[in-house]
């Protein structure tokens, strides 16, 4: 992600044109209000995701930005954001509503009408901009949900949130074709995280709602690694889905739900065998493998050799 400035780097002058030019510059023609006697200290990043735009913003100077009716009428390009607050407490206000965001939370706006974006202190934000037709809902939806906070408690947005934060952090270390796919998952975690917030049905295009319950499912394997009884009925069961769609989720992956679950789990014995961590027993049964020679047999089928063997030769001392 380049860094496009970086306050502590000017002449305390030039920082505040600076800092306001930037802004308006990238995140478009937009009314900075703030205390011409206040110490500005910050910095602001900038890339691409695909055809979405990810920015960071990082202030320890209260301040506000403002996209005004006149401002619309000079330049108004048809685009949805999403701000994630990473740290501190922003505060958005579109359509009426005031939407005061909490660490971990996010939000959508339509920058093509009236908005503010308010720091009362500092805070740590990413940014995403993407085109209104990448979002996979109706106009009449997503503009019911401006300045409405979105939490990462449950549902999607519990997997669209860690992704957002992820995103915002890595992207550029994608290569493009990576880029362009993983911006097309980040649209529809978002897309479906906001109809659900919305409580209505998903009218999204079938090829979304299955990546979306497919990701669904891979969060509720991960979370769930250590309950031995785990099994593909359960999985179908939690996702209101019968076993044999589950089963079709997992073939285009060219794997089967046992056989994924089975992975995940020697996966996370191998790390934790890595780490000196328990017995051999005890690793095993944290991870749903509580049959000692099962596991021993499944490990050795894996890896080339026993558990025991392994921990010898890989445990951090």
């Amino acid at each position: 992600m380049a860094v496009l400035i970086r306050t502590s780097d000017l002449p305390a002058k030039r920082r505040h044109d600076a800092w306001r030019g930037i802004v308006c510059d990238i995140l478009g023609p937009l009314d900075l209000r703030i205390d011409p006697d206040a110490p500005l200290r910050g910095e602001v990043e900038i890339g691409q995701l695909g055809p979405v735009g990810v920015g960071r913003v990082r202030t320890s100077t209260p301040h506000s930005v403002h996209r005004t009716p006149g401002l619309i009428d000079r330049d108004s390009p048809e685009l949805y954001r999403v701000v994630l607050a990473m740290a501190g407490s922003p505060r958005l206000i579109q359509d009426g509503r005031c939407a005061r965001l909490g660490k971990g939370e996010f939000a959508i706006y339509d920058f093509a009408r009236p908005y503010e974006l308010a720091y009362d202190s500092s805070v740590q934000l990413a940014v995403f901009s993407f085109p209104r037709d990448l979002l996979a809902l109706p106009a009449g939806t997503a503009a019911a949900l401006t300045a409405v906070p979105i939490t990462a408690e449950s549902g999607t947005a519990a997997l669209a949130v860690p992704l957002l934060r992820r995103v915002a952090h890595d992207h550029e270390s994608y290569q493009p074709a990576s880029a362009a796919r993983l911006s097309t998952v980040v649209m529809d975690l978002v897309g479906t995280a906001l109809a659900e917030r919305a409580e209505q049905p998903l009218a999204l295009p079938a090829e979304t709602r299955q990546r979306t319950l497919s990701l669904q499912v891979h969060a509720f394997i991960e979370q769930r690694l250590g309950e031995s009884d785990l099994d593909p009925a359960t999985v179908a069961a939690a996702h209101h889905i019968s076993v044999r769609y589950l089963h079709r989720l997992f073939e285009s992956e060219n794997t089967t739900v046992a056989a994924w679950i089975r992975q995940r789990r020697l996966e996370r014995c191998r790390a934790d065998l890595a780490q000196g961590g328990g017995s051999v027993s005890e690793i095993g049964a944290r991870w749903g493998l509580p049959d000692s020679a099962h596991f021993s047999r499944l490990f050795r089928r894996a890896y080339g050799m026993p558990p025991a063997e392994y921990r010898r030769l890989h445990a951090v001392r």
